[in-house]
């Protein structure tokens, strides 16, 4: 999907530039630093012989993040492509449950067992494709196509996984460019939705008939610098 996206960007980029020669646009190359607050809903759907229990999460972050940018710079217009070369963990997860089991001659008590799950989400290979829109020379707004990669990995009691996906969204940003002397500076606000992502763990237990499920929704804010050149 990236290659497919990144060929696309590539084609009409070089379409652009070859055929409207009439439109000045210059390529620019640059780098960029971020503050990202984090929002992430989720929800685990545990299935079991009898009921199945659901147990829902949210996760609140704040981390710094860099990332890598070109773009074809026209007057009143760009487009672009941005790489975060470094993987961003969503949460580290530890649940413990506890079984209790009942004794063969139905008597009150028995042991309990406490059973620790580890499950942790990474973000990883994150592009975005994007356009801005200059109504003023300082002024622009922005929208741009996110595509990354969920890792997930876990330690489960039942031996099981839940794999990986890929996520995708929108973001929406406004900002300020000014031109230096050598280069240019970027301050902008934006935020960014993902779409839900759902996954299912890999092994299937005696006498159940649905796997376990985990769903998710992951929301963006980001202020962010950039320089280039």
């Amino acid at each position: 999907m990236k290659k497919y996206l990144i060929s696309l960007f590539a084609g009409f980029a070089l379409l652009v530039t070859g055929t409207v020669s009439a439109i000045a646009a210059e390529l620019g190359l640059g780098v960029t630093a971020a503050i990202v607050s984090l929002e992430a809903d989720g929800q685990e759907v545990e299935t079991g012989s009898q009921t199945a229990e659901t147990t829902t999460a949210s996760v609140k972050n704040t981390f710094p993040m860099g990332s890598i940018f070109a773009e074809l710079q026209g007057d009143r217009w760009t487009l672009g492509v941005e790489y975060i070369p470094a993987d961003a963990d969503v949460s580290d997860k530890v649940k413990t449950r506890n079984d209790t089991e009942t004794s063969v001659t139905n008597t009150a008590t028995t042991t309990a067992t406490a059973r620790q799950n580890d499950a942790n989400a990474e973000i990883a290979d994150h592009f975005m494709y994007y356009v801005e829109f200059k109504p003023m020379d300082s002024m622009y707004f922005k929208l741009g196509y996110l595509d990354a990669d969920l890792n997930t990995t876990e330690n489960l009691e039942t031996g099981s996984s839940y794999g990986n996906a890929s996520l995708n969204g929108i973001q929406y940003g406004i900002g300020f460019k000014k031109d230096l002397n050598r280069g240019f500076a970027k301050f902008e606000v934006s935020y960014s939705d993902y779409d839900n992502v759902s996954l299912t763990d890999s092994t299937g237990r005696t006498g159940v008939t649905t796997n376990n499920t985990v769903s998710g929704d992951i929301d963006t804010t980001q202020i962010r610098l950039s320089y280039g050149f």
